[in-house]
């Protein structure tokens, strides 16, 4: 699960769990993203202080690991690249990429994104207000001729052998955006973010002006 958890809240964790439990993963590897290929860090909050906040907010939680892969290479993080990495590591796994439904509709900006989908499985969560409503069309035309949608499953199949499973979850409206609004208004994040991401927030006076 990549993100820029700038900060990461509670709504990243919850999706987490929620992927973890609907596929029986084994664990959930948390990875923030070092360089964001498709826009730019808000604050510019140095990646060592974006991997401390996750490494805090999965403490408690065995099957949540945080992973620095994205930090240990130069150049914008491709998520391709990533993937290709964990793939040749680990041949025998069987290896899921969560990401939100905003994401999956913007899939055709990725980079390689036909890569993305044929070398792993995707678990698309809704997000609020952006709902697929038709998975298949989402999707750039030419990669449409290698999937099949199973309305029953809500999942579809691509012709490597890899899916993109969707559902819905809990709907928690929490945005990074927000948490780094009131954060530097002085405001109180209690209940947005962990209690010890909170404190570490505060201590360090990330989002102040």
């Amino acid at each position: 699960m990549g993100g820029t958890f700038n900060p990461i809240h509670l709504a990243h964790l919850r999706i987490a769990e929620e992927a973890r439990e609907l596929c029986s993963l084994d664990r959930v590897l948390f990875i923030p993203v070092a360089d964001p290929p498709h826009k730019q860090l808000a604050g510019e909050v140095p990646f060592a202080q974006r991997c401390e906040m996750v490494r805090l907010a999965i403490a408690d939680n065995p099957a949540f690991e945080l992973s620095d892969i994205e930090g240990q290479r130069s150049g914008k993080s491709y998520s391709i690249d990533t993937i290709t990495v964990f793939r040749n590591e680990n041949p025998d796994a069987e290896l899921y990429f969560i990401i939100g439904s905003d994401s999956f509709l913007e899939l055709g900006l990725w980079h390689r994104y036909a890569d993305i989908v044929s070398s792993c499985n995707l678990i698309v969560v809704e997000r609020p207000g952006r709902q697929v409503c038709d998975p298949l069309s989402a999707l750039p035309a030419s990669l449409q001729e290698e999937l099949r949608y199973t309305h029953a499953s809500r999942r579809l199949e691509h012709a490597a052998g890899t899916s993109i499973q969707f559902f819905a979850g809990c709907l928690l409206d929490i945005s990074s955006s927000e948490i780094r609004r009131l954060s530097a208004a002085g405001q109180s994040i209690t209940y947005l973010v962990p209690p010890s991401v909170e404190a570490y927030i505060n201590k360090q006076r990330i989002y102040s002006e």
